[in-house]
């Protein structure tokens, strides 16, 4: 059908006009973001992160320390202090009193773990270098049970003094292994030192026998 030429060119630009708004990409525009101040986070956990250190040991009551004198220690040097610490104890305590430490004898260091009220091990620490351990033992009248040691503390003004330390283990025999645990830690300790120049080259374990002694019965 025929159209006039104003119709038909209305309609042309009707339908390209219709053909560019297909084709046009038209720019939508960019959300509004809005940035807020990080808030504080606390990070909770029903479980702890780290496993709590299960220290090996043995369980013992400590009963303290008293200064002794002398430089050579003999079989039974040890045995007036540990009484007096005994005896101390025994005062003020009852039939039976829980363990209350953990010792730890480690090849150059011996560690005294102090316990809660429920028998775990707190952070706090008495640490023994196993050179400065002049006699260790076993043996005392006083009660099998107990071990004790002669240690050599160095003071802030660079003095020492000998103290003797003792615990009282659950029996004899454990009283006894720390005695042999406590001698093969100071060979041990010995041999590195000797390896490392700190002790002359003929010098033997035997003739450290001054620095630390043994006598576990």
């Amino acid at each position: 059908m025929w159209q006039p030429a104003t119709e038909r060119l209305q309609h042309f630009q009707t339908m390209l006009k219709t053909k560019l708004n297909v084709l046009t990409l038209r720019k939508e525009p960019l959300p509004t973001v809005i940035f807020h101040e990080p808030e504080a986070i606390e990070l909770c956990t029903t479980t702890p992160l780290m496993k709590t250190r299960v220290h090996a040991g043995c369980k013992v009551t400590y009963l303290g320390k008293v200064s002794t004198t002398g430089m050579q220690f003999l079989s039974g040097c040890t045995e007036k202090p540990v009484i007096e610490l005994w005896k101390k104890h025994t005062l003020a305590r009852e039939d039976v009193f829980p363990a209350n430490a953990l010792l730890e004898i480690r090849p150059f260091q011996v560690w005294l773990h102090h316990l809660d009220l429920k028998g775990e091990a707190t952070v706090h620490m008495d640490t023994f270098q196993v050179a400065r351990i002049a006699y260790c033992t076993a043996d005392h009248n006083v009660s099998p049970n107990i071990f004790a040691w002669v240690y050599r503390e160095i003071n802030d003004d660079l003095s020492y003094q000998m103290d003797c330390h003792a615990v009282e283990c659950e029996s004899k025999l454990e009283a006894k292994k720390l005695a042999h645990a406590m001698m093969e830690a100071f060979k041990k300790t010995f041999h590195s030192m000797k390896s490392d120049g700190r002790i002359h080259r003929n010098s033997s374990s035997e003739e450290m026998s001054q620095e630390l002694e043994s006598d576990d019965g």
